[in-house]
């Protein structure tokens, strides 16, 4: 089982305590819901200060205060090595830069037990993994949504896995994505700073929230526009990692990614000039048009800074050269 300390800023006082718990393990284990914590609650998994059992989630938090939250096991679930495609970019005795291929899940969860990157990790690394992230994550320091394509970092030890995951919350790991989108953005280069909370009504979407949840900062360049303004690409360079983070920002600025199925609320009608393969590739595209290609970050043992940097995947290849000759 696994423990988590949290402890009320000023900022986070006087809110229900399962919202609060909610939120602080929104960045760290995004799938502890709130009705997952009104369970751990109900389960006397919850202790405050003199390490006194929580009862009610309707309590509301006092600043300084301080929660335990005890996590159990995991019912046994048999996981299984299973030979899945995945590029290796670098290895060393410590960490793996690796291209996740987009239509894989990370890790294991609900519905899904065999067909994720842990499967294939298992496959390739069997017991050369870090298990600090528990052992249905081993070597997992970070995610991209299952979609999503790209670089990621793998640990295959502890000692590894513990550096990196301080070095992503300091920030001192450096992550840029390429996005196609819907129209161009109103400065060519910017920064959204929006705060991002889960969603009230959708609990597979994140959204906007102005005093509420965890802040987040997405740096943006427009590299490229393509169609007299119908679509453009981006390069976001990440200074928070949150779930869905680059998603939820350009929709906020009302630039929704091609191909995103669960963000698309500013998809833009093609003019009828466009030629009509064009309109029904980003009609069609399968996923959302978004690419992990650049990462940097000081390797834990040497020293050493690292950077990899990786071409776009085929079928982003195929969209960017279907709008540019349209």
């Amino acid at each position: 089982m696994q423990k988590f300390e949290f402890e009320v800023t000023e900022e986070k006082t006087n809110i229900r305590l399962d919202k609060f718990l909610t939120d602080e393990f929104l960045s760290i284990l995004p799938e502890i819901n709130r009705t997952k914590i009104s369970k751990f609650i109900d389960d006397g998994l919850v202790l405050g200060d003199k390490e006194k059992i929580i009862t009610q989630s309707s309590n509301k938090t006092k600043l300084g205060q301080k929660f335990i939250v005890t996590i159990p096991n995991p019912k046994p679930m048999d996981l299984v090595a299973k030979e899945i495609d995945f590029e290796i970019i670098f290895e060393d005795k410590d960490l793996l830069v690796i291209n996740k291929p987009s239509n894989l899940t990370v890790h294991p969860g609900a519905g899904n037990h065999d067909d994720t990157l842990v499967n294939a990790l298992l496959f390739t690394h069997q017991n050369k993994l870090s298990t600090i992230s528990g052992e249905f994550r081993p070597g997992i320091v970070h995610r991209l949504d299952k979609d999503t394509s790209g670089l990621m970092l793998v640990a295959k030890n502890d000692f590894t896995h513990q550096i990196l995951s301080k070095d992503l919350q300091e920030r001192t790991v450096k992550r840029n994505y390429l996005a196609f989108v819907y129209g161009v953005m109103s400065s060519p280069k910017g920064k959204i700073n929006k705060n991002i909370a889960r969603h009230r009504s959708n609990r597979l979407k994140m959204a906007i929230v102005r005093n509420d949840g965890k802040n987040a900062i997405t740096n943006y360049e427009t590299k490229e526009t393509f169609l007299d303004g119908f679509a453009s690409l981006v390069e976001c360079k990440l200074d928070t990692g949150r779930t869905h983070q680059i998603r939820v920002h350009l929709e906020s600025e009302k630039h929704s990614i091609i191909g995103d199925q669960l963000y698309n609320s500013c998809k833009k009608t093609a003019p009828p000039e466009i030629p009509k393969e064009t309109v029904d590739l980003i009609k069609n595209f399968p996923r959302q048009a978004l690419h992990s290609y650049k990462i940097s970050f000081v390797h834990p043992r040497s020293k050493k800074e690292m950077s990899f940097e990786i071409d776009l995947p085929d079928d982003m290849k195929e969209l960017k050269a279907c709008l540019k000759s349209s």
